[in-house]
């Protein structure tokens, strides 16, 4: 097996540092000429923004970061399949590379349900590579919400 990418690691800890924070477990990472420029973890709770999805959260800093809203030079790595929302936001950033960890059979718009990035109307379409982190990302989704039930 090999080593998982940094950026991917990187996005798993935040994750979990948001599993541990009582948030689902979702870290999102940008990546820009090689560094990480932007980490984040979902945080809707502490927030109290329906919108503060990891993926969100990170496209924001890095906007910020580079002093623009256009990252078409920049990757994101991400440890669950994008929504819909995150999905648009990922499109209107112009995001290179998405990179992520689980499928999302329920909620997710890139391989399941709405397939945002094969719709006619999207405005860009970033290079997909899935299950990166798989394992490790879905074991935290698991022991998260079994943990609750």
């Amino acid at each position: 097996m090999f080593p998982l990418p940094s950026a991917m690691r990187a996005a798993l800890d935040a994750a979990a540092a948001a599993a541990h924070a009582g948030e689902v477990p979702v870290g999102a990472v940008v990546v820009h000429a090689g560094t990480i420029i932007a980490v984040a973890a979902n945080a809707p709770r502490a927030l109290l923004d329906p919108t503060a999805h990891a993926e969100m959260l990170a496209i924001r800093r890095a906007a910020q970061v580079l002093g623009r809203d256009r990252l078409g030079d920049c990757d994101l790595w991400v440890t669950l399949e994008p929504c819909t929302m995150c999905a648009g936001a990922i499109s209107h950033a112009r995001i290179a590379r998405l990179y992520y960890g689980a499928d999302d059979e329920k909620g997710g718009a890139v391989a399941h349900g709405a397939r945002f990035f094969a719709q006619p109307t999207c405005h860009h379409r970033p290079e997909v590579f899935a299950g990166i982190g798989e394992r490790e990302a879905s074991a935290l989704l698991r022991d998260f919400f079994a943990a609750r039930r």
